[in-house]
């Protein structure tokens, strides 16, 4: 099963406070263990919210709106997108993963919808197809 695993932001990663080289060092081997063990498909950080943009749906109303962004806590600093077995392999990955802020953070761990999980809106041949190009790289998408 594929899962993501969001790093929520903080104070610190929206003022855009860089990580400490012990800091770079341990998340660095970290995302290498997960890269030898098959589990890491990809990664990446995201710059401050204050850099971004959100848009807004209502029918057919877009609405774009520019950061920063209010409760970092609620915001994503970055992301893995991990393959294991099950989440209880996910949550023991989470838990070897060293803190990745100079304080108190948290990551939030959600399971990718899957081929079996769209039974409803996709038939089993399209499934069975690969898509052609980046779309099918990472999944069902």
């Amino acid at each position: 099963m594929r899962v993501m695993a969001f790093v929520k932001a903080t104070e610190d990663s929206e003022n855009s406070v860089p990580p400490t080289q012990q800091a770079w060092d341990a998340m660095d081997r970290f995302n290498e263990a997960l890269a030898e063990a098959g589990v890491l498909v990809a990664a990446a950080g995201l710059k401050p919210s204050a850099e971004g943009k959100r848009i807004a749906f209502d029918g057919d109303s877009r609405t774009a709106t520019e950061g920063p962004f209010a409760d970092a806590r609620a915001l994503v600093a970055g992301f893995w997108i991990w393959e294991v077995k099950d989440m209880d392999e996910a949550v023991a990955w989470a838990k070897r993963c060293p803190n990745p802020m100079p304080g108190p953070s948290e990551l939030e761990l959600r399971p990718f919808f899957e081929g079996e999980d769209l039974a409803d809106f996709v038939t089993a041949e399209e499934l069975a197809t690969p898509r052609e190009g980046e779309r099918g790289k990472l999944g069902v998408a």
